[in-house]
This record gives structure tokens, C-alpha cells and sequence, in this order.
């Protein structure tokens, strides 16, 4: 027969033991962090660049591997107060002042995200296929030719050893074809970059599989030249 005390004793372990499995799944449950950084949306439909760039290609690129650079940033800069309500732009051309223990992630993420977040921008189907007015001048001053340029960047892009980007930079003043690799930003070494080509093989594996220059030939294609000029513009004052 249980007795009033056994009782008593029962209830209070089970009491005590309810309280100790709460206080211990919410010792256990992961912080969530917070959201500083967020993914732009891509701004037209995923097939919006067909048959130049693949509608599944641009689907995975945009919404996992941006996305995935995103989330890793907002990890990162979690470890630097202080960062978190800089642009991304700034950043990465001060990354001396950002805490060593997290510069490393800050530098390719937040490169990640920077560069993709340019890289959407500047795509767009488009009869207009070059650039007209000031950045059609500067492009004929620093490289003799629109047609020169073309030639140059897409050489630049095909060289490109592994993962990386080339890009149309503006620079001390003056035009130039840069490659950075991995997710380097042109923002780290001064430069303020106007158009750039993804050169990861997730950019265009599922269409071209390693057929990079008939990618890079693509890409050319569907350049948002207005973007771009919007960019020198304002790059130039």
C-alpha cells in the first residue's frame, strides 16, 4: 500500500526531474542568429535568361549557394560587434579592422554574398547588346574597342585557374579587367567593381558542363549594360 509520504516523494521527483529535462533542453537549444545580412530576391523569374543561362541553374545558384553564403555571413559576423550595421561594401574594404578570429569567414562569405548580389544585377535578356554613352567612351579609352573588351574579359575569364571571378573594375580613376579568386570582393584592394562573371563551375556545370568559354560567350549575351552604366556613373563622381 503506498503511503502519504512515498507519495509526496514521488510527486516531488517527478517534479523536480520535468524541471531539470526543461532547463536542460533550453541550455541545449541553439541560439539563432539573427538575420542581419538577408538574400535579395534574383528580381526576375528563373528562366527569365533562357536559353543562355539555364532556368534550373539559376534556380540552385541563387536560392543554395547564395543563400548558404548569407547565412554564413550573419555566423560570422556575429564575432565582430560593431560590423553589423555596415554594408557589406565597406567590409570587405577594411577587412584589416575586422577581428582576425573571423576575418577568414568574413572575407569569403561576406565576398560571396557581395559578389552575387552584383553578379544578379547585371543579367539581363536584353536586344542591347553594349554599352552606350560615358562607359561606352571609357571602354573605348582603356581597352581601343568595345569589341577589344569583349575580347579581353573573356580571355581573362577563360584563364581563371579553378574557382574565381573576373571583372570590369573601376579603378584609380581609370578602367580595368581584374580576377580575384574564390569569393574575393575588387571592394579589398581598392576597386569598385561594375559587371563581373562567375567562374565557379556551379555557374554553369549543369548547361555547359566544361565548356566554360561557351559559357563566358553566353554570359556576354545577356549583359545589363544599363546597370552597368548606372554603376560607372556613379562610380566616377
Amino acid at each position: 500500500m503506498t503511503t502519504r509520504r512515498a507519495a509526496l516523494k514521488t510527486i516531488a521527483l517527478t517534479t523536480g526531474a520535468l524541471t531539470l529535462g526543461s532547463r536542460l533542453l533550453h541550455a541545449q537549444a541553439p541560439t539563432e542568429v539573427p538575420a542581419v545580412f538577408k538574400l535579395p530576391p534574383l528580381g526576375y523569374d528563373y528562366d527569365a535568361l533562357e536559353p543562355f543561362i539555364d532556368a534550373e541553374t539559376m534556380k540552385i545558384h541563387h536560392d543554395k549557394h547564395h543563400a548558404a553564403y548569407v547565412s554564413k555571413l550573419n555566423q560570422a559576423i556575429a564575432g565582430a560587434p560593431g560590423f553589423e550595421s555596415k554594408p557589406i561594401e565597406e567590409i570587405l574594404a577594411n577587412l584589416d579592422a575586422v577581428p582576425e578570429a573571423v576575418r577568414k569567414d568574413i572575407r569569403n562569405h561576406g565576398g560571396g554574398h557581395a559578389n552575387h548580389a552584383l553578379f544578379w544585377q547585371t543579367l539581363k535578356k536584353s536586344e542591347k547588346g553594349k554599352p552606350v554613352g560615358e562607359l561606352a567612351k571609357a571602354i573605348d579609352t582603356a581597352f581601343g574597342s568595345f569589341a577589344k573588351f569583349q575580347d579581353d574579359f573573356g580571355t581573362a575569364a577563360t584563364k581563371v585557374f579553378g574557382s574565381g571571378w573576373v571583372w570590369l573594375v573601376w579603378k584609380g580613376k581609370k578602367l580595368t579587367i581584374e580576377s580575384t579568386p574564390n569569393q574575393d570582393s575588387p571592394y579589398s584592394t581598392g576597386g569598385r567593381p561594375l559587371l563581373g562573371i562567375d567562374v565557379w563551375e556551379h555557374a554553369y556545370y549543369l548547361k555547359y558542363q566544361n565548356r566554360r568559354a561557351d559559357y563566358i560567350k553566353a554570359f556576354q549575351s545577356v549583359v545589363n549594360w544599363d546597370f552597368v552604366s548606372e554603376r560607372f556613373a556613379k562610380a566616377g563622381k
